[in-house]
């Protein structure tokens, strides 16, 4: 059953917890309501809970912006007209993305840490989402504030902390937080069984935990091989997700702005499948292809734009038709809009939306026992479990089938785009002999397991450089000309506002330069 959320009382709430404990000045001017709950007891838990769940997850009300106008984009799922595509940064977007994670997140799950037992399930969610949370926005702009975030007086500005420092904090939370949920009777309802993602299920959580400590494990592991190691087979021994009933998806609701943001925006014509996907699904005759994208609906094709495509490009008329008209790009698939006979669509608004699945534990692990890691299994054996499990959850399911895909020599295609550019890579779907292209099949194969997550497929990309991508057509960032590829957000103007000497201590993490082309720790190739 659905646990709806009171959207305007619980926003209000977190409100009033973030001008008391604060993380950066402007939330408090901006956002204080004198009319906020001030207190409120344990019996509200799973809806603040089910508020972080909605906004960690991206909802509605900030799926296009926080998420859609860079992290998709810059993963190169889609192709938009949007002037983010060309690295044209956007501070109002950035600040966004600080509001969603210590005002609508960050909030709600303090007050449970705060309030909730030590030793309870209930507090151990709410580090495991604090930790899924700020793992997201560290990984989007680096150094960030963390170690005093809602718990300091803002007035006097909140210091930076350094990304080492707060992935040490991070795998001390969730292995805590494991080692509590496994102290628990399995049959325990976390939340009384009113938490959206596995409705109160201990075993999940426990593979959900461990699955992104797996992922933020091998996020380091060029930069700190040691304890990515370390945590990476601990992960594996506490058990990952294993199988789709495994998969971590969110419910969502009509309730507020709780819907899926991807199905809403596909109502919009938000965007294009990027030449670099169909490059790849095409070229590879995915099944998967039909169904993470549809033929535009003028020449029944699949049809897909370049990323950074000036304007110039993008208004040109091609009999009588423009080359960005919505008709001709190739919306996402019907699991997120329905296009019906008569010409109008359905859009699919309470679908669950997809948040981890056991494909990524598996590609994960691959890429572990190439390091020569103990992970369980070949790296040969793993790769090929994540592309079954991967077609398997998208309803491939004839065995022969999937076997023939796995076993395929099928190689990505020119996508025939409007610059008619040439297949994006040569990499293979069968296992190479090679170890160099074995990572790059890992990286393309989790690339494609894990869509539409933007934001980890965009990190993923920074971290290791798979998939091969096509460099933009343009870019409007001089710090970024063609041929490279974004690093980072800057931090946003608010900050520089409201937070000078503490985002002054992030830039200098950051080695004194704050701007889009700079690496972050982990990103060392």
């Amino acid at each position: 059953m659905k646990r709806l959320i009171n959207t305007t009382k619980y926003i209000a709430v977190s409100l009033a917890l973030l001008s008391a404990t604060g993380c950066t000045k402007d939330f408090i001017a901006d956002n204080n309501d004198v009319n906020a709950i001030t207190s409120i007891s344990s019996a509200e838990y799973p809806y603040l809970f089910n508020k972080a769940l909605s906004s960690a997850f991206v909802n509605g009300s900030y799926y296009e912006t926080t998420q859609n106008y860079f992290a998709d984009i810059y993963a190169q799922y889609y192709a938009k007209s949007v002037s983010t595509e060309r690295y044209t940064l956007n501070s109002e977007y950035a600040r966004r993305m600080y509001l969603v994670a210590y005002v609508h997140v960050g909030a709600q799950l303090k007050t449970i840490l705060d309030g909730a037992d030590p030793a309870s399930g209930e507090h151990a969610l709410a580090n495991i989402m604090w930790v899924y949370s700020f793992g997201r926005l560290t990984d989007v702009m680096g150094p960030i504030p963390y170690a005093e975030a809602l718990m300091v007086d803002g007035s006097q500005g909140v210091k930076y902390s350094d990304m080492p420092e707060i992935y040490a904090d991070f795998f001390a939370r969730i292995t805590k937080s494991v080692e509590t949920l496994k102290k628990l009777n399995a049959s325990t309802s976390l939340f009384a069984g009113q938490e959206n993602l596995y409705s109160g299920n201990v075993g999940k959580w426990i593979k959900f935990a461990n699955t992104l400590k797996l992922r933020l494990a091998m996020r380091i592991s060029k930069k700190d091989a040691t304890t990515a190691k370390k945590m990476a087979e601990e992960a594996y021994a506490a058990g990952l997700l294993e199988a789709n009933a495994d998969n971590a998806s969110v419910l969502r609701s009509l309730v507020g702005n709780d819907f899926n943001g991807l199905a809403n925006i596909a109502g919009w014509y938000a965007g294009s499948m990027s030449a670099t996907m169909k490059s790849y699904l095409s070229g590879y005759q995915d099944p998967r292809l039909a169904i993470f994208f549809q033929k535009n609906v003028t020449t029944k094709e699949f049809s897909s734009r370049r990323n950074g495509m000036p304007a110039t490009d993008i208004n040109v008329m091609v009999n009588n038709v423009s080359v960005n008209s919505n008709a001709l790009q190739s919306n996402v698939g019907p699991y997120w809009i329905n296009y019906n006979a008569n010409g109008t669509y359905t859009q699919n608004l309470t679908n669950r939306q997809h948040v981890l699945c056991a494909a990524e534990a598996y590609f994960l692990r691959a890429e572990a026992a190439l390091n020569g890691w103990n992970v369980g299994g070949t790296a040969k054996a793993l790769y090929e479990e994540g592309i079954k499990q991967s077609l398997s959850q998208w309803g491939v399911t004839d065995a022969a089938a999937i076997q023939a895909y796995v076993n395929s020599a099928n190689l990505p295609a020119a996508p025939a785009d409007y610059y008619k550019s040439p297949a994006v890579s040569n990499t293979p779907i069968q296992w190479a002999g090679a170890e160099a292209m074995q990572r790059k099949q890992i990286g393309t194969q989790k690339w494609l397991a894990i869509f539409p997550d933007g934001w980890e497929a965009w990190a993923e990309f920074r971290r290791t450089g798979y998939p091969d991508m096509y460099n933009l057509i343009t870019s409007e960032n001089a710090d970024l000309p063609v041929g490279t590829f974004i690093k980072r957000l800057t931090y946003p103007e608010a900050e520089y506002n409201s937070n000078a000497e503490g985002v002054k201590t992030g830039v200098a993490l950051l080695g004194g330069q704050d701007k889009a082309s700079v690496r972050l720790w982990w990103d060392v190739d």
